[in-house]
């Protein structure tokens, strides 16, 4: 998308957590740590945003174990307090609709945010932004759009495009 000087614009950056730990049985779902690869495959991610020019000015995410490693892994690359990640429980295994409000709420300061979360809403969520569809966002998958707006109040009514889908398989 060109953007137009004149047309105020969001970005929005949807993560889905790096690849959990399935080796511990007795650790609930929320608990789940990111095994070897999602511990390689976060900072491999960061990076590849940090070299495609995509500025984050803040790092909201879901507190469950593998979704807060991830956006520590991400604030970390782009020289940002892990302190200064905004966490909300409704984004632990959250529907679309949840996406919608917790976005909503931002502060408009944020031009650029990076939500990090969970399957399957977070792929359905991406699902409803534009007319680009994706069957399973990967994990540690990116999902970009701009939202024609100023306000993160918005989002559900702003015209948004589709910017890019990138995942650690695919750079």
């Amino acid at each position: 998308m060109t953007n137009d000087a004149r047309q105020p614009y969001k970005t929005l950056i949807l993560v889905r957590h790096a690849k959990s730990d399935w080796g511990n049985l007795s650790l609930s779902d929320f608990d789940r740590p990111l095994n070897e690869r999602g511990l390689r495959d976060a900072p491999r991610m960061a990076q590849h945003l940090i070299e495609k020019g995509i500025a984050i000015d803040a790092f909201i995410a879901s507190p469950a174990k593998r979704a807060k490693k991830t956006a520590q892994i991400f604030s970390n690359a782009y020289e940002r307090d892990k302190d200064a990640i905004i966490y909300h429980t409704a984004l632990y295994l959250a529907p679309p609709t949840v996406f919608f409000d917790v976005i909503s709420q931002t502060d408009n300061q944020y031009n650029s945010i990076a939500v990090f979360s969970h399957n399957n809403g977070l792929t359905d969520f991406a699902n409803l932004l534009t007319n680009t569809r994706i069957d399973d966002l990967p994990t540690c998958g990116v999902f970009a759009v701009n939202i024609a707006t100023d306000n993160w109040a918005n989002i559900a009514h702003a015209d948004k495009h589709f910017l890019f889908c990138d995942y650690p398989k695919g750079i």
